[in-house]
């Protein structure tokens, strides 16, 4: 089996989920109430300068200042006249303007991470506005295709008065020459306009809005390894069709309208898969186990033989044990999007080569993931410490919120998740069976968000599904615990 993407379409969520050889190895989530803001540009307004820390909070109209470290600057003022400086305080000045990206999204306690390096992505290149460099992916290995795409946008530079720089991205190997400069002149023309609206815009305004999921994964995950992408909402389907015949017209015959009764996700036991991801532990098929501990600072991994006996003997046991969670490990950073430092605890070897292989089988499975990641070699107490680029919120962060019963030590789900999962099963059982009416039974939280914050779109299922919906509210139930009868 090859790759393909499932495209999950309700009007409060849009859900990616990628399937490679039937197995789901990432998922991502984006909703209505909280899209992400990676790639976002904004106007925004210096509130505080720190030299010790050389680096300064900004303003750019959220709930919580930005962050801007002096490694992220090169440096500008409002009308992009760049100086380069060693200290942030001779640059940056309190109430002063800035145009800024955003980097990372705002995780945790922590605000969001900004930068002064812009860039705009399309699907083959990435635009510079402020540099005058010209690069292209290492990825793309074969030399002799390297300098043809390096000549074909430094030519058109020239050719089409293009300032600013290029990176040539992986996906624009074997592309033609015609496809690349159409690129780079809508690139080009997309920032002229965001240069043109930063004088008349207000301070802690946005400039620059990245894509929305749906056209997001179009142009940066869908390529000639897809075989698929299957989309269950026909509005989205045509868009992302729209979209994809101006940008990838060679790959728009792989998206497919899906039309079937069963939820999309059910094809590969996606929401499943989502549900463990959330668990600590994580069993292998040879019976060991991962505990995944997911905390602020860092991600620990611990890697058990559990039930796993082996054949031969002790060191053979835990080699083969390392080798399987090697691949686990890899999948399930992909699959809940963990970043940041994450040390990984292997079970001790003996043997040099051992450690040897598990290292190289863990940078083997690491090439599919791609994010960039960072990794260590095997210490003599087993562990290996590794850095895996973080961006946006890991799944658990997004499901979940920290438990206030036990203060923060675990996670249960948010009552906008359940009511979610309450809506998708609506939808399943009324396919499935003939009833007058349902019944929703779930924690009182669920059902007051359900008739608050969801009342409109309840009332819009109604008239879907043919059928009332009626609450009741259990006492007893906990907060991720909900049934939805017949009556």
């Amino acid at each position: 089996m090859g790759s393909e993407l499932l495209l999950n379409v309700t009007p409060r969520e849009t859900r990616v989920a990628l399937i490679e050889n039937g197995i789901v190895q990432e998922v991502q989530i984006e909703r209505s109430s909280c899209r992400g803001m990676v790639g976002n540009i904004y106007k925004g307004r210096v509130r505080r300068v720190l030299p010790g820390m050389q680096a300064a909070f900004i303003d750019i109209g959220l709930e919580r200042t930005a962050f801007l470290h002096i490694s992220d600057t090169k440096i500008g003022t409002i009308n992009q006249t760049y100086v380069n400086s060693g200290s942030i305080s001779e640059v940056l000045n309190e109430g002063q303007e800035v145009v800024v990206q955003v980097a990372k999204d705002p995780i945790g306690t922590k605000g969001a991470r900004l930068t002064m390096q812009l860039s705009i992505p399309s699907r083959l290149l990435v635009y510079l506005p402020g540099s005058k460099s010209l690069g292209v992916s290492q990825k793309i290995e074969e030399e002799a295709e390297r300098e043809r795409l390096f000549d074909i946008v430094k030519f058109a530079q020239q050719e089409h008065s293009l300032s600013g720089g290029f990176i040539i991205r992986t996906s624009a190997e074997g592309t033609e020459s015609e496809d690349l400069v159409r690129e780079m002149k809508i690139l080009h023309k997309t920032w002229e306009r965001i240069n043109a609206n930063i004088t008349n815009t207000a301070t802690g305004s946005i400039l620059h809005q990245d894509l929305p999921l749906a056209k997001r994964i179009i142009r940066d995950m869908l390529n000639s390894k897809i075989e698929k992408l299957k989309i269950d909402s026909q509005l989205t389907f045509v868009n992302c069709c729209e979209f994809s015949d101006i940008y990838t017209p060679e790959l728009t015959p792989r998206i497919e309208y899906y039309r079937g009764n069963r939820p999309i996700f059910d094809l590969f036991s996606v929401d499943d898969e989502i549900q463990k991801a959330l668990a600590k532990k994580v069993y292998l098929k040879s019976g060991g186990y991962l505990i995944i501990d997911q905390a602020e600072a860092m991600t620990t991994i611990d890697i058990n033989t559990g039930t796993f006996v082996g054949k031969k003997n002790l060191e053979q046991t835990i080699f083969t044990t390392n080798l399987e969670a090697a691949q686990a490990v890899v999948r399930q950073l992909r699959l809940r999007n963990i970043g940041g430092i994450i040390i990984i605890d292997f079970i001790d070897m003996e043997q040099q080569e051992h450690k040897d292989q598990v290292l190289r089988a863990l940078e083997k499975y690491l090439q599919s993931d791609s994010v960039k990641t960072n990794i260590s070699e095997v210490s003599n107490l087993g562990l290996v410490e590794m850095t895996r680029k973080r961006t946006r919120e890991s799944l658990e962060h997004i499901l979940c919120f920290e438990c206030p019963t036990c203060d923060g030590r675990g996670a249960i789900k948010t009552p906008e998740t359940v009511c979610y999962e309450i809506f998708r099963e609506i939808i399943r059982v009324s396919r499935q069976f003939d009833a007058k009416e349902l019944m929703v039974l779930a924690a009182q939280p669920v059902i007051e968000h359900m008739i608050d914050e969801e009342s409109g779109y309840l009332i819009e299922l109604e008239e879907f599904i043919g059928k009332p919906i009626r609450f009741q509210t259990e006492t007893l139930y906990a907060q991720d615990k909900y049934d939805v009868v017949m009556v």
